[in-house]
């Protein structure tokens, strides 16, 4: 089964919008709220093989292999 692509930016706008009109928050902090929640989204699935680095999404769930043909990458990795 291959991990469906995750829209990044529809969570950013998502936050930005949940923080805007239901905390109240000023626009800046809303952005650098999303922002974080976003890099941290990305790092959960980023590979943490040192020699692979790749989306969760280009890798195969059950064999847990790398799809991207030139990537050594044999298990993904999370930290």
């Amino acid at each position: 089964m291959i991990e469906s692509r995750f829209d990044f930016n529809k969570l950013y706008g998502r936050i930005v919008r949940y923080y805007l009109d239901k905390k109240h928050y000023p626009k800046e902090m809303a952005n650098q709220i999303a922002q974080r929640v976003v890099q941290k989204e990305i790092k959960a699935r980023t590979c943490e093989n040192s020699s692979c680095g790749h989306l969760l999404h280009d890798h195969l769930r059950n064999y847990e292999s790398c799809l991207v043909a030139k990537c050594g990458c044999e298990k993904f990795t999370k930290s």
